[in-house]
This record gives C-alpha cells, sequence and structure tokens, in this order.
C-alpha cells in the first residue's frame, strides 16, 4: 500500500447498530466514506456459506440470512451470559448466544459447514477492521492508530473488552474516550463556544443500543465533564423491538398465526420497524407494509406517531429520570445549562426533543437552547478524530489550546468486613487520578493479603460489579504492624490500576486484575488475532474467487456478443458460430449448477473458452491481411479495437 512510512491516526465510532470512521488533517476533519458511498456503516457481520460478509453487505442478508447474520455484539461486550440483560437480549436476536465455561456469551454462526463460537470482542473487532479498512482505502496508506469511542456509562470490564477487540483487529488503541465527550469536542470545534466565557453543555446521546448523558463545561479551551450517566442497554434497538412485539401481537390477533419464533420474519418485521420509526420522526403516520411475511400472509398496519409515544412511554422517561440525575450529579441548576446537544440517531425522535424541552423549560426567551447544529451520526466520530490527531502529536494551532478531563462513570471501592463496599472513588471523579489508602492487618501472623475492587453504587459489594482480586503474601508480623500503602490509579481510559508497598517489608508489586471472568487472556487475544489474519486471508481468496467467476461470466457473454454483431458475423463459418456457441452454452451451464467453486475451476473455464474463440480471432487477422493494424475485440459495452502484435500473427 502507498504511503508506508507515514502515520495517520483516525477516530472510530463502534456504535451498536451504526459505526462510523474519520480523520484529522492538518486541522480539518473528514468523515470517511464507505465503498457504497455511505457516511455510516453498519455494524453487522454475516457468514453465509465459505464468506464472510462486514457492514452494508451483511446487512443486506440478515432477512434471508438471519441465524448468521450477527448485530448488536457490543450489548454483549463485557457482560456475562448469566447477566439478565443478555438474558433478554438473547430471546430477541434470530442467532444463537450460548455461556462458555467461564460464563462468557458466544455466538454461534455456521461458517464452512462449520459450526463456529464467536466472542463479542471477535465480531466487534471484525467490525473495526472493516473500519480500518475502509479509512486505508481512503487515506492510501497503512493505518495502525486509533481512539475508540465508547458508552460514557461503560464499565471497567466493558472497556477492557474494548480495548481488546481492538488488539484483536490489529489496532493500537491510544485512547478510549467516552462517546458524550468526544460530541463535545465536536460541538466546542463546530460552534466556538470558548470564544462565549464559560459556557455549560448538556450533551444527550441517544444511539442505536445506548444512552450518554453528560454536563461539560468550557472555558479558556478546557472542556471539563462535570458528571455524566445513562444507560448501556437504551436506545433505538429498544424503540424498535416495542414495535415488533406490537406487530407480532396484532399479526396473531389479525390471522391466527404466531410469528415469534420464525427468525426470518422477525428480522423482515424489524427491519420495517426501523423504518417505520424514521418516518415518524417526520409525519405523523405511517403505514407498515410487508409482503409474505408469514406462510405466504401479506401484513400492512397503519401505525401513528401518538402509538409509537405510547408504544415506548416507560422507555422515554427512563431516559428523563437519567437526564434529572445527571444535572442533580453535576450540581449545575438546569437553568444554567446554555445548550443541550443532540447526538445519535435515535434523538431524532419528536418525542425525545419535547421532554428535553419541557425538562429544561426551553422557549424562545430561555437561556437554554436546543442545539442541533452538528451531525447527530457523525459528531462522536467528529470527536475522536480530533483528539487521535491530538494524541498522534501533530501541531496545529485550531487545538493547541484544548485540554480535556474525563470523569469515571461508576464509583470504585474495596470490600471490607461483612461485605461493605468502602468507596475509594466515588462516581464522578476527574479522571486521570490516583488515591492513597494505608492498610494493615487484622490476624495476628498473617501470611497474605487479599483486596477485592468493586465498582458500583450499592452498599454491599454482593450487588456491585468485582473488577479483580489482589492477592499478595506477606512476613508473618503481629496485628497493625505492616502499613500497606495501597495506590490506586485510573488511567485515561478510565481503567484501574493498582500498586501496593511497605517500605520496612520491603514490599512493592504492582497488580492486573486477575479475577474477572469476563476478560480474555493474553493467550486468547493473540488466538483471535491470528485468526483475524486467517479470516482476512479467506476474505481475500473468496474476493479472487468472485472476481475469476465475474472474468468467465463476462468473457462468455462478450463472446456471444460478439457472433452477433452484424460486421463480424458474415465473416464466421456454421462451424465457428457453432463452436462458440457450444462453448459458451457450457459455460452458462456449469455456471448455474456450480455457484461455488475454486478459483482454479472459473480460471479453467475460461481457458477452454480462449481455446475456441482465440484460433477464430487470429484467422479473421490473417484473412485480412497484415496491412490491418489491429482488431476489434468484444468489451461488455460495445467492442474495443487491441493493437495486433506479432505473436498473434505468428502463432
Amino acid at each position: 500500500m502507498s504511503g508506508i512510512g507515514k502515520k495517520v491516526a483516525i477516530g472510530i465510532d463502534l456504535g451498536t447498530t451504526y459505526s462510523c470512521v474519520a480523520v484529522c488533517k492538518k486541522g480539518e476533519v473528514e468523515i470517511i466514506v464507505n465503498d457504497q458511498g455511505n457516511r455510516t456503516t453498519p455494524s453487522c457481520v454475516a457468514f453465509k456459506n465459505s464468506e464472510r460478509m462486514i457492514g452494508d453487505a451483511a446487512f443486506n442478508t440478515a432477512a434471508s440470512n438471519p441465524t448468521n447474520t450477527i448485530f448488536d455484539a457490543k450489548r454483549l461486550i463485557g457482560r456475562k451470559f448469566s447477566d439478565p440483560i443478555v438474558q433478554s437480549d438473547v430471546k430477541l436476536w434470530p442467532f444463537k448466544v450460548i455461556g462458555d465455561l467461564n460464563d462468557k456469551p458466544m455466538i454461534v454462526v455456521n461458517y464452512n459447514d462449520e459450526e463456529k463460537h464467536f466472542t463479542a470482542e471477535e465480531i466487534s473487532s471484525m467490525v473495526l477492521a472493516k473500519m480500518r479498512e475502509i479509512a486505508e482505502a481512503f487515506l492510501g496508506l497503512t493505518v495502525e492508530d486509533v481512539v475508540i469511542t465508547v458508552p460514557a456509562y461503560f464499565n471497567d470490564s466493558q472497556r477492557q473488552s474494548t480495548r481488546d477487540a481492538g488488539a484483536i483487529a490489529g489496532l493500537n488503541v491510544m485512547r478510549i474516550i467516552n462517546e458524550p465527550t468526544a460530541a463535545a469536542i465536536a460541538y466546542g470545534f463546530n460552534t466556538k463556544p470558548f470564544n462565549h466565557g464559560c459556557r455549560n453543555v448538556f450533551i444527550f446521546d441517544l444511539g442505536g443500543g445506548t444512552l450518554d448523558v453528560s454536563v461539560l463545561t468550557f472555558e479558556n479551551g478546557d472542556i471539563n465533564v462535570k458528571a455524566i450517566g445513562g444507560d448501556t442497554h437504551l436506545g433505538g434497538q429498544d424503540f424498535d423491538n416495542a414495535m415488533v412485539n406490537h406487530f407480532v401481537k396484532e399479526f396473531l390477533r389479525k390471522h391466527k398465526n404466531d410469528i415469534s419464533g420464525d427468525p426470518r420474519a422477525i428480522r423482515r418485521l424489524k427491519t420495517a420497524c426501523e423504518r417505520v420509526k424514521r418516518i415518524l420522526s417526520v409525519n405523523s403516520e405511517t403505514t407498515i407494509e410487508i409482503e409474505c411475511l408469514n406462510q405466504g400472509t401479506d401484513f400492512s398496519s397503519l401505525i401513528s406517531r401518538a402509538k409509537f409515544d405510547d408504544l415506548n412511554k416507560s422507555l422515554f422517561y427512563q431516559c428523563m429520570e437519567i437526564v434529572e440525575k445527571c444535572i442533580a450529579d453535576s450540581g449545575i441548576n438546569k437553568s444554567n445549562i446554555h445548550d443541550v446537544v443532540l447526538v445519535g440517531g435515535s434523538t431524532r425522535i419528536v418525542k425525545v426533543q419535547d421532554l428535553l424541552v419541557d425538562f429544561f423549560e426551553i422557549n424562545e426567551h430561555s437561556r437554554t437552547k436546543l442545539c442541533k447544529s452538528i451531525n447527530a451520526d457523525e459528531a462522536v466520530a467528529y470527536g475522536a478524530a480530533i483528539h487521535a490527531f491530538i494524541l498522534s502529536g501533530e501541531l496545529c494551532e485550531k487545538f493547541q489550546d484544548l485540554t480535556l478531563r474525563e470523569v469515571n462513570p461508576l464509583s470504585i471501592g474495596i470490600k471490607t468486613q461483612w461485605g461493605i463496599m468502602k468507596t475509594i472513588f466515588p462516581r464522578n471523579t476527574m479522571i486521570p487520578t490516583n488515591k492513597e489508602e494505608v492498610f494493615t492487618t487484622t490476624i495476628p501472623n498473617q501470611k497474605f493479603v487479599a483486596i477485592s475492587i468493586y465498582e458500583g453504587e450499592r452498599k454491599t459489594t454482593k450487588d456491585n460489579n468485582l473488577l479483580g482480586t489482589f492477592r499478595f503474601e506477606i512476613p508473618p508480623c503481629p496485628v497493625d504492624v505492616p502499613q500497606l500503602v495501597v495506590n490506586f490509579q485510573i488511567d485515561n481510559d478510565g481503567i484501574l490500576q493498582l500498586s501496593v508497598s511497605e517500605k520496612d517489608l520491603g514490599i512493592d508489586k504492582r497488580f492486573k486484575i486477575v479475577n474477572n471472568k469476563g476478560r480474555l487472556s493474553k493467550e486468547e487475544i493473540e488466538r483471535m488475532i491470528n485468526e483475524a489474519e486467517k479470516y482476512k486471508d479467506e476474505d481475500i481468496r473468496h474476493r479472487k474467487k468472485v472476481e475469476a467467476r465475474n472474468a468467465l461470466e463476462k468473457y462468455a457473454y462478450n463472446m456471444r456478443d460478439f457472433i452477433n454483431d452484424p460486421d463480424i458475423i458474415s465473416k464466421l463459418s456454421l462451424k465457428e458460430k457453432e463452436n462458440i456457441n457450444n462453448a459458451t452454452d457450457l459455460v452458462f451451464k456449469w455456471l448455474d449448477v456450480n455457484v461455488v467453486a475454486e478459483q482454479q475451476d472459473f480460471e479453467c473455464y475460461r481457458s477452454i473458452l480462449s481455446s475456441v474463440f482465440d484460433p477464430i480471432v487470429i484467422k479473421m487477422i490473417k484473412d485480412e491481411g497484415h496491412g490491418v493494424q489491429a482488431v476489434a475485440l468484444p468489451g461488455r459495452r460495445g467492442f474495443k479495437v487491441t493493437p495486433i502484435t506479432d505473436t498473434m500473427l505468428n502463432s
């Protein structure tokens, strides 16, 4: 690939339903279009026979190949199979998800006539690799460095798993940043709030699978996150699912047929519901129409915006509860918010905007304004690209004064006696940060110390999420003698690290999380990286196979066009016409029954056609005499003039 030696960092918004990639060059940001000319790409991976498809190609096969088309992988990443949220989603997906021995969700597909199991990290890595491929095709150079965005409310395990997905895709993940923070960067450089003194901004990011809200202040080039909130399982997909359930019941009522167990029907219905949701953001009513939805039965139903709002009433109010809590956590009165910035495709829903207007009491006289000036689908990737540009060390006057401070989404603490959680970092603590705590022993001659780290807001650790347990040996000592200084550090990605020291005992240790069953081991990541390369090679082989098939089919049509050309047909004998017709008929019949074949098979039949066609063309050239300088050979859209060579004349 050209451009080797240059380094460009990109920003990727790895979305639940759609992903977006952007690059910042010389201070200018560009959203990169994919091979279909679209600015966003479905976060979809499909397996069909020996072919793996990612993005638009995968999305387009979802209705015909529902059990092998994977979407919503982001909803599984960093979670356990037994998680009630996962169990709820599994019932709605047409593809199969099972739990492994460590309670990790495994996605089951049929690929190359084998049952394959993939983790959510692997599926996400395939989407990331596709976004990288899109960027490389646009830039003309190899891309390795990337900033990936995640929902603000992603926990430590989900952030780590997203990093793992990047590693499997062969990317160097420079930073994991929160989606609303990335959107805030985009907002900042589109509206220049730095020129208006201190400005308080509320980011409302409602995407396909998650809701993220943040309160930020802009002042003198600084972006400070004051509070974040959200739900990693609340978004456009849930609004679609509410409609799907409604229409399944309606189909049962009208046609006495339950289609809930038909994956293909449910997938087609879900796609139609997503389309209806978009239309209802513009029109007050629309009709959903699907031909032959199930057993030859057509389905048609009128749905109004009011009905859509009623179906999703509880979800909308759930959104507003999160908004209210985030404002309270920030300590900033809602009347002092200058802009409510809408990010994510689901913010186009009219009811969502109405609820925000009511909550913030927005009108023509209020200080607060509803900001729709940035592209809701692209803002996150836009901000990630700017952050990637800065982290890559590029210099630009436009960004030189920017400093960014995030906060941690959940409280982090340790398990104390009786299972009570002692909070070390309350939620919404500004990061990066560190804190020291001194611990000692409670039992005489204690031989080891174990520290269990949790995240969450409940008082008891059993109700919170275990990040890891750190265990280390100490020399036997009396009670209260060792003074163990434990340093807790949260890095820029919001990931926790821990170190322990005791000067008198000579203890100096650093720890990684060792007890998180949801995480991939180093060996598993290495294996998946190797498998990703293997799948990439298989994709290349499949593409060459498709190209060989297309070349054979095109050549056969060209031969047929050649003998039907009025200027050519009179120069051919009946035998020559018959030979060409027989050869092309043979190829077309073979292609009909050999949809799946190897590259060499297509090339073999191409050589059969050439053995019939080439002698006829050479004979025509010789019959015309050596004075002829060129011959008209068939092209797909007519004939092209090809110069005569000595080799052709002497053959």
